[in-house]
């Protein structure tokens, strides 16, 4: 049977939110949130934490998931994507990596069995969330996705997808190979506006920090 083990990153050095990882978050922090939400997945045969701060990996201890040291350098703003995931897939034993971040703290334990499940069902070599971007686009000073002679209501628009990296599944193979999380022919798993908030900025944090509460409050 494959092993799926679920990676959540978090890196000491955020520098559009510090500390994002793990500053109060919803009485609790992105963390310690996400690994409570992971622990609830059925799929799952362990859950690494991956980080560069001690500080970080004993809250993770303390949860009482696994731990991975990162080198200082795959937790830089030098370090490009691609050599972060192709680090991260050769550091941890799995054969299912699980890609599930805290800044994606509204992603249900439920969504992410779907995500492993597809990953074994549906002819494709990776599983990817997304959600669907409608609003007028420009690239280059020229507009991507409409004529500007005939623009379309923004509901009309051609159907763009993000990848929000909620959750991914690969393999382990697959990332070291592509230096990405998401595969050559992925499986695009469509989720809802709340669940593909991610928090980037300072604004997106506050936002989904109310957000946070306002779930709670309607449970």
């Amino acid at each position: 049977m494959a092993k799926a083990v679920a990676v959540v990153p978090v890196r000491a050095g955020s520098t559009r939110v510090p500390n994002k990882g793990i500053r109060p978050f919803g009485g609790a922090t992105l963390l310690e949130i996400k690994i409570d939400s992971l622990k609830k997945v059925s799929s799952l045969n362990d859950i690494v934490v991956s980080s560069d701060s001690e500080d970080i990996l004993n809250i993770a201890r303390r949860a009482g998931v696994s731990t991975h040291t990162r080198e200082g350098y795959y937790a830089s703003s030098d370090c490009t994507g691609s050599e972060f995931f192709e680090n991260l897939a050769g550091s941890i034993d799995s054969d299912l990596l699980v890609y599930s971040p805290p800044t994606s703290p509204f992603i249900n334990p439920a969504t992410v069995d779907l995500a492993i499940e597809k990953y074994k069902s549906e002819d494709c070599d990776s599983v990817a969330t997304v959600h669907e971007v409608k609003h007028h686009m420009w690239l280059d000073n020229k507009p991507l996705n409409y004529d500007i002679l005939n623009s379309p209501n923004s509901q009309d628009l051609p159907e763009i997808m993000r990848i929000t990296y909620g959750v991914c599944v690969n393999s382990n193979k697959n990332v070291i190979r592509y230096k990405n999380v998401v595969g050559m022919k992925p499986f695009l798993l469509s989720i809802n506006e709340i669940e593909a908030v991610d928090i980037d900025t300072m604004l997106d944090f506050r936002f989904a920090e109310y957000l946070f509460e306002q779930e709670r409050n309607n449970v």
